[in-house]
């Protein structure tokens, strides 16, 4: 039977269906984010209540930088030596335990500031420890054929917490108190790790190096050594920094005179983003990877310059809805890339270092919009920044021809990948 126009574009569920695993890693995925989203609406919304200033809300990205470095490139060389699935539980469950010191903390009568920058700092620790194995155990879950459909569905289920927890998280905040946010934060994770125990164990390829400083170094020299791999982050990179308001939007919901609209402006991205994914069944069909990924950026830091200079409430939202649906297709592709043609032994350290590429651009990026609002103001900070987003990616793009050229059936690295994973009983399409 033919297939029709509609279900080309519809998201495909296969990996769902398909795969046991993979579904429960998405299924505890799904919660944990919308718990973990309504204390990233309840952090910063504390801090400015505590006290009314730019660069403090701002600084909560700043102390997030130096950990997730260093954790994350560690992260990484463990990935690939430790069971994947293991890491991910035991991360989890000392996330849970972070925030339950940030309950704590909200109970007393003088919250303590400086506590709640050092919680930030071991939240950025345990992320950089957790995602790179998170990101690592994909192509051991799921079939390659099946991987565009799943880094498909994994940032659906990202969007999907990242709409509903914001949304809840400013109901439970401005309804009961920041304490009441935090507790479903708790609840979401004794959820997650019931879902998490249910995943079979993935051990290292055998082929895996114990952790050291010359596997970290390797793991480095090969991502340098592919300039589609290394354009991926760099243009992700400069995107993120230039172009990321996310520090702004407490402030952003009073310029506009809409408090109340506070979770909707964390949210509206990532609606943006959903479109995307639902109708993203067309990525599985598209060759030119690298192409796609430097236009998405281009337009993410067109639609964030726009969303600078309107003062309408409507307006700033649909900038900001397109801006998460250049956003999506970026992530989309840059995801099969790194999934589909990247050695087993060598995928945790590169999760790692692609951890830091779309986490330290978005960290800094915050840092830089707040300071650049306290100097000028919030409208000519967003704006500059999407102007700037769109310069040097569109420099990096002249500099970087294989990743303009990627085409996904011919790039030597896929090819090779498609016949190692047809020989190797660690994949899912040999079992």
């Amino acid at each position: 039977m033919p297939e029709s126009k509609a279900s080309r574009f519809a998201i495909d569920l296969t990996p769902l269906k398909k795969y046991p695993d993979f579904r429960n890693l998405w299924a505890a995925g799904l919660i944990t984010y919308m718990g973990s989203m309504i204390t990233y609406v309840a952090v910063p919304f504390q801090i400015k209540e505590m006290t009314n200033s730019y660069i403090a809300v701002g600084l909560s990205g700043v102390v997030e930088i130096v950990p997730l470095i260093l954790f994350g490139l560690y992260g990484g060389v463990l990935a690939d030596y430790v069971d994947r699935k293991k890491m991910v539980w035991v991360t989890e469950f000392v996330s849970l335990l972070l925030v339950a010191i940030l309950l704590v903390n909200s109970f007393l009568p003088d919250p303590n500031l400086i506590l709640i920058y050092v919680v930030i700092g071991l939240f950025a620790a345990v992320n950089g420890l957790q995602r790179p194995s998170a990101d690592a155990i994909l192509p051991r879950l799921v079939g390659h054929d099946d991987l565009p459909a799943a880094s498909a569905l994994m940032s659906l289920r990202w969007q999907v917490g990242v709409i509903i927890g914001p949304a809840i998280g400013g109901i439970l905040i401005s309804s009961f108190s920041i304490s009441v946010g935090y507790m479903a934060d708790i609840a979401t994770f004794l959820i997650s790790l019931a879902f998490l125990a249910r995943v079979r164990n993935v051990p290292a390829n055998p082929e895996a190096e114990k952790p050291s400083l010359a596997g970290l170094i390797a793991g480095v020299h090969y991502a340098c050594s592919r300039q589609d791999l290394l354009g991926t982050y760099l243009v992700d990179l400069a995107a993120m920094f230039f172009a990321m308001p996310t520090a702004l939007i407490p402030f952003w919901a009073d310029e506009l005179g809409s408090p109340w609209a506070l979770g909707f402006l964390y949210a509206a991205g990532t609606v943006g983003s959903v479109v995307v994914t639902l109708t993203s069944g067309w990525t599985k069909r598209y060759r030119f990877h690298g192409r796609a990924v430097i236009w998405a950026a281009l337009g993410w830091g067109a639609a964030i310059a726009l969303a600078g200079l309107s003062n309408s409430l409507i307006l700033v939202l649909l900038f900001l809805a397109l801006a998460g649906a250049a956003d999506m297709v970026s992530a989309l592709f840059r995801g099969t890339i790194w999934n589909q043609t990247i050695p087993d032994e060598l995928r945790g350290r590169l999760a790692g270092i692609e951890l830091l590429s779309y986490s330290v651009g978005p960290l800094a990026g915050q840092m830089r919009a707040a300071s650049m609002a306290a100097a000028t103001s919030l409208n000519f900070s967003v704006t500059s920044g999407g102007v700037l987003c769109i310069i040097s990616v569109a420099t990096l793009a002249i500099f970087l021809p294989k990743l303009r050229k990627y085409d996904a059936e011919t790039n030597e690295f896929a090819v090779q990948m498609r016949k190692v994973r047809a020989k190797d009983e660690n994949f899912p399409e040999n079992r």
